[in-house]
């Protein structure tokens, strides 16, 4: 009987190494997926620039944080879920992405559920200072507000003075500021160690400090495309 225990417990040994890669790998393809996605979302929503981010805003930009496919539904009470990547702009152009998450709780009497694609952009030194902690509450640890869009919006409102973050939703081809007041962006330690292979802190990768990988390169891209281009338009 010991001997058939040890038999099978070697075995199971045998299979979780023998298995372990494949599921990293798997895990990974996933992250590829997201950051394509996210890329993607950038693109769609500067494809039309009178309802796009305002050129304004992307030449100010510290960071920018994209989450293809935030979830929201409810019924009596509400919840809202998200995964996302994160690049800040350092002296040597934008830095390899972070993987994040974002989530919030809604109380009231409500049903349904939609996804959003979501885009939160850090307007100054303080915005970055929130990306690189553990997390962060919107609104409460960090002024937020919804982020005006098209190329005509106002560069002398509140949000220019007083917001660490603008944020903007796009759900059913509708583009649009949004209030994410009470969600919570925290760092994906998980999936940023599947990223790199390691534990790197995120302050480490924000700040230029590690090379952004060949599959973040089109989204790292996307966002260094449309930010040099705002810069020269102004």
């Amino acid at each position: 009987m010991k001997r058939i225990v040890a038999a099978l417990s070697t075995l199971t040994l045998m299979v979780g190494v023998a298995t372990a890669p494949a599921f990293a790998e798997a895990d990974k393809a996933k992250l590829t997926e997201r950051l394509n996605n996210a890329s993607a979302v950038l693109k769609e929503i500067m494809a039309t620039p009178d309802k796009g981010i305002p050129q304004s805003i992307l030449s100010s930009a510290s960071c920018v944080v994209v989450i293809p496919s935030f979830k929201k539904g409810a019924f009596v009470v509400g919840g809202q879920y998200g995964q996302g990547v994160a690049t800040c702009r350092t002296g040597r152009g934008w830095s390899a992405p972070v993987f994040v998450q974002l989530a919030g709780g809604s109380f009231g009497f409500q049903i349904g559920g939609q996804s959003t694609d979501l885009v939160l952009v850090a307007m100054n030194q303080n915005g970055l200072q929130d990306m690189l902690k553990n997390k962060f509450k919107i609104g409460a640890d960090a002024a937020a507000s919804a982020g005006p869009v098209g190329r005509n919006a106002q560069a002398g409102t509140d949000w220019k003075l007083n917001a660490e973050f603008l944020s903007y939703s796009r759900s059913k081809g509708l583009f649009a500021g949004i209030n994410l007041d009470g969600t919570v962006l925290s760092q994906n330690a998980d999936d940023t160690r599947t990223q790199y292979g390691t534990d790197i802190p995120f302050k480490t990768i924000l700040s230029g400090g590690t090379p952004t990988p060949v599959e973040a390169r089109p989204f790292v891209r996307t966002v260094a495309r449309y930010f040099v281009a705002a810069r020269a338009a102004q």
